[in-house]
């Protein structure tokens, strides 16, 4: 028999579904304990629900929990953040929170029936390192961006110098019909708030009118 060539597939989500005895109950722990917002509820009483991590969705499904070899794993913004929030949540942790050398830095905790979650970030130290010789480059900068740079390298436990080196290679590469960010989703919106502290109200393109007083 022959074996036919397969389509190509396009799948846009993956829905984990966990088997829990009172779906009510799972939802509210993932909900108030872990985090995530409530999607949806299905039947009365509840057969089902769906809670939600960002753009990711988790079924909580009506039966017997069988949490032996099965484990979710989310990669988020911010790993560090979510697991203080955890911590102090009271969820058990599992593993704590440790740069691993496939690239992450990640944890995982065991939800209220047994099944145990992991959360991580990209980390970028992990490879061999790579010797460069830094020199020192006159820069002067528009004050209030200068004030939003140093708040932003502090929020990303970088130097300025690294912060720098590190937009200046991601405006170099090109991604899709744009260029890459450096930035997760978290940490621009938390550029926006830095925007609003320090009154920046000019646009990405301000600069080509800039008239220095």
């Amino acid at each position: 028999m022959s074996i036919p060539t397969p389509p190509r597939v396009d799948c846009e989500k993956l829905h984990p579904v966990l088997a829990v005895p009172d779906v009510l109950a799972a939802a509210e722990f993932y909900t108030t304990r872990l985090g995530f917002t409530l999607g949806f509820s299905w039947g009365e009483p509840a057969a089902m629900a769906g809670v939600n991590l960002g753009d990711v969705q988790v079924f909580l499904q009506q039966g017997a929990p069988n949490p032996r070899g099965v484990s979710v794993s989310f990669l988020v913004g911010d790993a560090d953040e979510l697991y203080a929030f955890h911590r102090a949540s009271g969820v058990e942790i599992v593993d704590a929170i440790q740069d691993q050398p496939y690239g992450i830095r990640d944890y995982s905790v065991r939800d209220l029936n047994g099944y145990v979650l992991g959360f991580g970030h990209h980390i970028y130290t992990v490879g061999e390192p790579i010797p460069i010789e830094r020199v020192d480059v006159p820069v002067r900068l528009e004050k209030r961006l200068a004030a939003l740079l140093h708040d932003l390298a502090a929020h990303k436990r970088m130097s300025v110098d690294s912060l720098l080196e590190e937009i200046l290679l991601h405006t170099n590469e090109p991604l899709g019909d744009g260029v890459a960010s450096p930035h997760t989703k978290n940490q621009l919106r938390h550029i926006q708030e830095l925007k609003a502290k320090h009154g920046i109200d000019y646009d990405s393109h301000a600069s080509y009118r800039w008239v220095e007083r």
